[in-house]
């Protein structure tokens, strides 16, 4: 076992490897605790984490009732809100709660992969010119409006219908589109009468929108693959021009967050609920406020899924224009995962209600709800770097369940703040670096590029390495930014 160098004191003693790279943190610590706190990380790692806040908030999260087993931080693990992000626990229903904190203001923040037919050798040329033109065509920033406004009736169906609504009815989209989104892009939880009047003023018009932040959209392109077995199930090649989406459910979801964390507070005294951190405001899943919420959860889940659907279509739209119709400049959906989420699965002969916060489902070969071309492989996890780094497709494997409720990083995780990041790095120089690499950046604010530099993140590849060790997921690919579109 390693002994970890360099920890503060009161942690040292309590902190031991209980794997490749598993780390627990034991009962002992706290009096409070109800289960272990765990963390995925190599020694570098952990020492980051357990000199901020992070590994208190893990700390925290163990106390919530109906909690089982452990909770659990991905190697991308830093601050969030209540749970810090990159944490995973799971409570038992029907009575274990449900916290707002364990999923997000950005519910279904998610990651969709889209990959061509097309080499990036055959098409570099012009590449700088598609950049430009996917900026004109796909609104970025916060609180920006799509092209897509929606009548009353319409949002309903996307709240409760999700993507195939879109596809079905409004034509955005393809019939297989739906086979490689984690769901089919639908939760059937859905209350459309559980989601506010605010929250539905809040996301009408953001179908379509990429939002600000660390959201963004990358066209890239296949640097290496890494697993010569998995790669042609995914439809992967060398030398592959693809695209990585990241956003979520925009002012919809922080809406239906908000509202939730207000509810909740007000209800905890009833419940008999203490709580070391009010953030972690929640309610038992079988309690009105936590059957409202799950409901709205599930509404804001299907409208992030329509979002990254309709900025699919746009892409595809792009790529008509300057590609032509031939099969290969088709981007088809290699997958799409939620990485803001609670979702009710069974683990160990239970049935949890499983918060993923910054966190994204790795299953393995052979779960029912894989799509029948990935039956054989596992889930596509999707582990994005940051601007001017790579980003890593891998696999979920099935010893993950044990390890981590069937979980992964969904980034390389935050080392400096945003703010810290701004005083670091200006904001012109990046753009100029980024452009000197042969990377297009289509972003209008150089203030919004600083607080997202490369700097500002934990190393990915550091981060994917030990998702692997820990016997998580598989590498696949490495995948390299040659345009980025921000907000």
């Amino acid at each position: 076992m390693e002994t970890l160098p360099e920890v503060p004191q009161q942690l040292e003693p309590l902190i031991r490897q209980i794997g490749p790279a598993l780390y627990e943190l034991g009962q002992g610590f706290r009096e409070d605790m109800r289960v272990p706190a765990r963390i995925v990380a190599d020694s570098e790692l952990l020492q980051q984490m357990v000199h901020d806040r992070s590994v208190p908030q893990l700390v925290n999260v163990t106390t919530l009732p109906g909690i089982q087993g452990f909770a659990i931080g991905m190697p991308d693990m830093h601050e969030g809100y209540g749970f810090p992000v990159g944490g995973v626990a799971g409570t038992a229903l029907p009575d274990g709660v449900i916290s707002p904190g364990g999923i997000g203001f950005d519910i279904n923040c998610g990651v969709r992969l889209l990959a061509t037919g097309l080499r990036h050798e055959d098409v570099k040329e012009v590449l700088p010119e598609v950049a430009h033109d996917l900026a004109r065509s796909i609104p970025t920033g916060f609180g920006r409006h799509g092209r897509l406004s929606l009548a009353p009736e319409q949002m309903d169906r996307v709240l409760t219908e999700g993507v195939p609504y879109l596809v079905d009815v409004l034509g955005l989209g393809a019939p297989e589109d739906v086979d490689y989104l984690e769901a089919r892009g639908c939760l059937d939880g859905a209350d459309t009468a559980k989601v506010s009047v605010r929250a539905r003023e809040r996301g009408h018009d953001q179908l379509g929108t990429l939002g600000g932040g660390n959201h963004f959209l990358e066209v890239q392109r296949v640097e290496r693959v890494l697993d010569s077995e998995v790669a042609p199930a995914l439809g992967l090649f060398e030398g592959q021009l693809t695209v990585l989406i990241h956003t979520g459910s925009r002012g919809l979801g922080h809406q239906v967050c908000t509202d939730a964390v207000r509810t909740m507070d007000r209800a905890l005294a009833r419940e008999g609920i203490q709580l070391v951190d009010r953030q972690l405001a929640c309610a038992p899943l079988s309690s009105a406020e936590g059957q409202d919420y799950f409901a709205a959860m599930c509404a804001a889940a299907n409208f992030a899924w329509a979002n990254r659907q309709v900025l699919t279509h746009r892409v595809r739209e792009v790529f008509r224009r300057w590609f032509g119709d031939r099969s290969a400049a088709w981007p088809r959906i290699v997958y799409d995962v939620a990485h803001n989420i609670a979702k009710l699965e069974p683990h160990g002969g239970q049935r949890l209600c499983v918060h993923r916060k910054g966190a994204t489902r790795a299953f393995g070969p052979g779960h029912p709800e894989l799509p029948a071309a990935y039956h054989q492989v596992g889930q596509p996890v999707f582990i994005p770097g940051s601007m001017g780094t790579a980003s890593f497709v891998l696999v979920g494997k099935e010893a993950a369940e044990a390890i981590s409720l069937s979980s992964a990083c969904h980034g390389a995780g935050r080392r400096l703040s945003r703010a810290a990041s701004k005083r670091q790095v200006v904001g012109s120089e990046l753009r100029a670096a980024l452009n000197r690499q042969g990377i297009a950046v289509e972003c209008p604010s150089n203030a919004e590029l600083a607080e997202e530099a490369p700097l500002a993140y934990k190393d990915v590849d550091r981060v994917v390495d030990v998702v692997e060790a820990a016997g998580i997921a598989r590498k696949v690919a490495r995948l390299v930014p040659l345009a980025v579109l921000k907000g």
